[in-house]
C-alpha cells in the first residue's frame, strides 16, 4: 500500500515536528488530497455505509476551492440564510468547479428548504 500524501504531494511521514520546527511545512503538506478521501469512501463504502462514502465524496471535490469559498458555502447552507434562488446559484458555481455532489447537495437543499420554511425571505 502506498503511502499517504498531503495536497502537496509530500508524503505523511515527512511532517514531523522537526520538519515544522524548520519551517519546511506548508498548509498544502497537511491538507488532505482528494484521492485519500476518495479511498475513504471506497472503505465506507466496502463497509456499508453509503452516506458517509458520499460525504468523503463531495470534501474530495471542494479540495480544490479555497477555504474561504468553502466556509461561504457551508454558511449558505445554514437554514434562514439563503433564499431557494440563492443556494441554486451557489450549485451553478459549484458545477463550473467540477463539484457535481456539491452542487446537486444545494440544489436538494434549495428545494427542501423551500417547502419547509427553512429559506431566507
Amino acid at each position: 500500500m502506498s503511502e499517504q500524501k498531503g495536497f502537496s504531494g509530500k508524503n505523511v511521514s515527512e511532517v514531523t515536528v522537526e520538519s515544522i520546527r524548520r519551517g519546511d511545512i506548508t498548509l498544502d503538506d497537511v491538507r488532505i488530497h482528494p484521492e485519500t478521501l476518495a479511498k475513504q469512501a471506497q472503505v465506507a463504502r466496502d463497509n456499508g455505509n453509503p452516506q458517509l462514502a458520499e460525504n468523503f465524496l463531495r470534501a474530495a471535490e471542494l479540495t480544490s476551492l479555497s477555504d474561504e469559498l468553502v466556509m461561504g458555502y457551508y454558511d449558505a447552507l445554514r437554514p434562514g440564510r439563503s433564499t431557494p434562488t440563492q443556494l441554486l446559484e451557489i450549485a451553478d458555481e459549484l458545477s463550473k468547479h467540477g463539484a457535481e455532489k456539491n452542487a446537486e447537495l444545494f440544489r436538494q437543499a434549495a428545494d427542501v428548504y423551500a417547502r419547509r420554511g427553512l429559506a431566507a425571505k
